[in-house]
Order: C-alpha cells, then structure tokens, then sequence
C-alpha cells in the first residue's frame, strides 16, 4: 500500500506525537515506502535539531529533545522491523 498523505506530514506527526510507529502498523508499506519514511524521518530530525534555541527557555529545549526522541525511536522501530523481515534500508 502507498504512503497516505505526505510523507513529511506523517515524520511531523510523529514528532508532535499525534502519531507512532509500531511494527504492525509498517506492514501495510512496501519497502520502498519504509525507505522512504526512514529517509523523511532523517529530514525532519536535521530540520528540528538546527532550531536555536535561547538556554533560558527550559520548556522549550525539553520540547525539542521530546521531539527528537519520538523521531529517534520511530527510526529505531523502523530499522528493527526492516531487519527483522531482511529488507534492506
């Protein structure tokens, strides 16, 4: 099945944390559609960790490294689940 929507949207979802992904929910994607979130994924983490951010905003830096981690772990959930059924990222 195809990717819904704008791939970029879902990485942002997933961010935001409107959105996960577990490993049953990926077997719906081809393996040219996990590539291609994982490489979104990738995009979307570089945008967040180039905000400059002020070190007296605490509130603000722990919402960019929450962020960071929902990305991190959709990307680990991502690359275990292609290792598990051998697909190649």
């Amino acid at each position: 099945m195809a990717i819904s929507g704008s791939p970029k949207k879902i990485a942002q979802d997933i961010a935001d944390g409107y959105q996960s992904l577990t490993p049953p929910g990926l077997k719906q994607y081809s393996a040219q559609d996990l590539k291609t979130i994982l490489s979104v994924l990738q995009l979307v983490r570089r945008e967040i960790r180039q905000i400059q951010i002020p070190l007296e905003d605490i509130l603000l830096i722990k919402a960019k490294n929450v962020k960071l981690s929902r990305l991190n772990q959709a990307e680990m959930v991502l690359r275990s689940y292609c290792r598990k059924k051998r697909i190649l990222l």
